[in-house]
């Protein structure tokens, strides 16, 4: 029924199947061989990354990037094994790319500002930092957005674009922190024994550091009141605790002392003169 032609079924090998066959097992081997480096270089970047001690975070994202990329290479590389024109292919993924960079251009700024936060680290989980319109204490940091939790225990959730691209203040930054205290005392009370009193209340408490020695002075001549300066170093951590203990003292102190705390008042003098006939 079927007659075979023996010299162009040899001819039909030769011309197709023996070509293609090597064509696709180079690029068999050429995709095996390359998937096997990518994964070594990436390992080897990851283990770089993991000893700058970079966060976790941003090393997998990085390593993920970096293989994808490779691969690509690899890809391409296969297929042009397989004489697939990849020139038209890498202008297509080209155009690709730059159509969805403009579509995405706010996602695309909040990563790099991610990328950032994570390489520079302003800020980490934990600490308390005003930026990008809110105050709170670091939850997470992702590529995207930072967490913060406010004090009264709100989650905020901050595009990492307003972050990087304002002002940045980190209160946990340092081990250290100055109170700043303003006390106000009347003009008739005794101004040395005012600031011996403000000076015996920071000594009392240990929370307060003796180096470097506390500030107190006399800042102002207000309109109603002689105004002290008084600046205490304590430990970050106990700041607010050591402000409104202090405060707490001084009106207690004061109180046994005889020493006024004044508080704005007004005379008002009204006149009223005899009507005339």
């Amino acid at each position: 029924m079927f007659e075979f032609d023996a010299d162009k079924i040899s001819q039909l090998v030769d011309t197709y199947v023996i070509p293609w066959g090597i064509n696709i097992l180079m690029a068999l081997i050429i995709y095996v061989i390359g998937k096997m480096i990518v994964g070594v270089i990436v390992n080897v970047l990851g283990k770089l990354l993991a000893r700058s001690k970079y966060d976790d975070m941003l090393v997998d994202f990085l390593k993920a990037i970096a293989n994808a990329l490779l691969m690509l290479f690899v890809i391409v590389a296969a297929l042009d094994q397989l004489g697939v024109d990849t020139t038209s292919l890498v202008a297509i993924l080209g155009a690709a790319g730059l159509a969805i960079g403009l579509s995405l251009q706010g996602s695309l700024q909040n990563f790099a500002a991610g990328v950032m936060l994570l390489v520079f680290k302003p800020f980490k989980a934990g600490d308390f930092v005003e930026a990008g319109g809110a105050a709170g204490v670091v939850k997470s940091i992702s590529i995207f957005t930072t967490i913060m939790t406010t004090g009264d225990n709100k989650e905020v959730i901050i595009p990492n674009g307003s972050i990087y691209g304002g002002n940045i203040t980190n209160y946990s930054a340092k081990d250290t922190r100055r109170v700043d205290m303003v006390v106000g005392i009347g003009y008739d009370a005794d101004l040395k024994r005012a600031k011996e009193v403000l000076k015996e209340i920071a000594d009392a408490d240990e929370r307060i550091l003796k180096e470097p020695a506390v500030t107190i002075a006399v800042a102002e001549l207000a309109d109603s009141s002689v105004n002290f300066v008084v600046r205490p170093w304590t430990a970050t951590a106990d700041f607010w605790a050591v402000k409104f203990a202090f405060n707490e003292a001084v009106k207690l102190r004061f109180d046994q002392e005889g020493i006024s705390i004044p508080f704005p008042q007004m005379d008002v003098h009204v006149h009223k003169d005899d009507a005339k006939a």
